[in-house]
């Protein structure tokens, strides 16, 4: 499950090369350098749901919030068992075989989104008000991913993504409590916030592997009109520019060495009023979600970049199609900008590693959105337990179209073998298992990515969030994955090895949407036809074998095509039988 093909290793390899981590980083004009003035250009990904879980992530964005999120858990299995399921998901979920595989796929850094409850008491919960209890807890994790990181040659990025008090009003990225004081309405979180980047600036102040301070993630807050709960329209971002400026002093008596990497309200985009930069090391971060992947839609922040002299990082950014990921990396690294994908283990099929339910915890998942009664404790504890062993690197389902679209495919325009498919007299290949690459070259889909935060257009990318994150819509019956939503034009390519030439009957496996629906296929093999215009059968009740008599199959590598000049089908795979 978890091996990947020599091809990207040895391209990988090279690219590694030029970030092998000498000491610290720092800020040189409008690039990150490291101490030998080399460019950096930093790949890297957001450990999200470790520290800091949000419900979407687990099925759960109903419930939002992390403490939420907690206390259904401990109304079913009672306070010890909860606390002991948060422990054991701290030690689980991310441990140095993450990082290793980071290091093996590519990346070069780590984006670590942290809780600040698990360095610091809240400030309704210290003994003394106004003094900070100090919590071992995430400063020990820190400290492992540091090694785990240093022993790969990865610079980890601390990022304080839920700040005392919440620093937004969207609840669950910060695990706010909406009827406490925020971080903006409370002098006291923003004291707190304050002494935890100086504890961490002086604990790690001599540590070259860290990659830089993210001091607060994705401010979203209306100052001016509380009607901008977004923090959009905010022309001066006066308190947000104020604590980073604070945040900054605190650093710098710890340490003068580490970048620091800023971001504007908005979900870091806005930073009007914030500009210039206060401090000689200084990173501007932005964050790209849902839009398009022309220059087009950065040239604000490369403008000022040009005017302030700031390096660019996109510090986060994700959560869509292979094809979005490939164009948008391209787009940004052609520009001298490094990024922090989001994120890097989820359930679902967009990222790197995918946690995968199982019945019991699907099972809590219908109890908590009202489908079903509740278990019993002890079901329940079973449940999450089971959760817990598969959130594990060991027991995730890797997606290597994920990391081929991120690094192989932004530098090259090849369509490679998926899965090694071998013609020897019979063979079947599954209609999923199409070349890796990009569009219009390992595949052809109409639709190709999620452009959800564009008004006007309403993409969907991937219909189906199952088994590979291209265009191409993919879901599963009881029985198998399949293709659907197939359109006009369409088509998919398979590379497959023919050991014994000769002729060949096809079975391809398709099933009509409707009855009304007239769809066909053609099929060819290294740009030559094999069969042309051939109809779907009108029934959408049952699959339906299309048998191609005397279809010729020449020795070696055979680029297979099947294109679908009128869709409105589902596709299954093809069978090969010699004659």
């Amino acid at each position: 499950m978890l091996k990947f093909h020599g091809l990207l290793l040895i391209f990988l390899s090279a690219l590694m090369g030029q970030t092998n981590g000498q000491g610290y980083l720092k800020t040189q004009g409008p690039g990150i350098v490291n101490e030998k003035n080399e460019k950096v250009i930093l790949r890297g990904m957001g450990l999200g749901g470790w520290m800091l879980q949000e419900g979407y992530m687990f099925r759960l964005g109903d419930i939002g919030q992390q403490y939420k999120i907690r206390a259904k858990i401990q109304a079913l299995v009672g306070p010890e068992r909860t606390q002991a399921f948060y422990d054991e998901w701290l030690t689980g979920h991310t441990n140095k075989r993450d990082i290793d595989s980071m290091a093996a796929w590519g990346f070069n850094s780590v984006r670590l989104p942290m809780h600040f409850d698990l360095y610091t008491l809240p400030v309704d919960q210290e003994p003394v008000a106004g003094q900070h209890t100090w919590l071992e807890k995430g400063f020990a994790l820190t400290d492992s991913l540091l090694s785990w990181c240093k022993a790969n040659h990865l610079y980890p990025i601390l990022d304080l993504h839920a700040a005392p008090g919440g620093q937004g009003n969207d609840l669950p990225i910060s695990d706010r409590h909406p009827e406490k004081p925020s971080l903006w309405e409370s002098e006291a979180n923003r004291s707190k916030t304050i002494a935890l980047w100086r504890k961490l600036a002086e604990r790690y102040a001599n540590e070259p592997w860290i990659g830089g301070y993210d001091i607060i993630n994705e401010p979203n807050w209306g100052f001016e009109d509380p009607t901008d709960s977004r923090g959009t329209r905010e022309t001066k971002n006066i308190p947000l520019k104020q604590l980073m400026q604070d945040i900054t002093k605190a650093i710098r008596e710890v340490d003068k060495k580490h970048i620091i990497i800023i971001e504007g309200n908005g979900f870091g985009n806005n930073y009007n009023g914030i500009l210039p930069a206060w401090d000689d090391n200084m990173v501007m971060s932005f964050h790209k979600y849902g839009n398009f992947t022309q220059v087009s839609s950065i040239q604000h922040f490369l403008d000022l970049r040009k005017k302030y002299n700031l390096p660019l990082w996109l510090g986060e950014s994700g959560e869509n199609s292979n094809n979005w990921y490939t164009n948008t990396i391209r787009m940004v690294e052609d520009n001298d900008i490094g990024w922090a994908w989001w994120q890097w283990k989820k359930i679902g099929s967009n990222q790197p590693l995918e946690i995968t339910i199982t019945p019991g915890y699907q099972a809590l998942l219908d109890y908590w959105n009202g489908k079903a009664a509740a278990p019993t404790a002890n079901e329940a504890w079973q449940s999450l337990q089971e959760l817990v062993r598969n959130t594990r690197l060991e027991n995730n389902v890797y997606h290597k179209d994920v990391t081929d679209a991120m690094f192989r495919q932004v530098h090259s325009s090849e369509a490679i073998p998926f899965k090694a498919h071998v013609i020897k007299d019979k063979a079947v290949i599954p209609a999923v298992d199409y070349d890796l690459g990009r569009n219009l070259s390992a595949y052809a889909d109409m639709d190709t990515a999620s452009y959800h935060y564009t008004p006007g257009v309403n993409t969907q990318g991937n219909r189906g969030y199952a088994y590979r994150n291209d265009g191409v819509d993919i879901k599963k019956d009881e029985h198998e994955f399949f293709v659907f939503h197939i359109e006009n034009g369409e088509w998919l390519q398979y590379t497959a090895q023919v050991t014994s030439p000769g002729t060949y009957t096809l079975q391809v496996k398709v099933r009509a949407e409707t009855d009304s629906v007239s769809a066909r296929f053609n099929i060819s093999s290294n740009g030559k036809s094999l069969a042309a215009n051939i109809p779907v059968p009108g029934n959408d009740k049952a699959w339906q074998l299309v048998e191609l008599k005397n279809i010729p199959l020449a020795k070696g590598t055979n680029r297979l095509r099947i294109e679908f000049v009128q869709g409105g089908c589902h596709f299954s795979g093809i069978r090969f039988v010699k004659q």
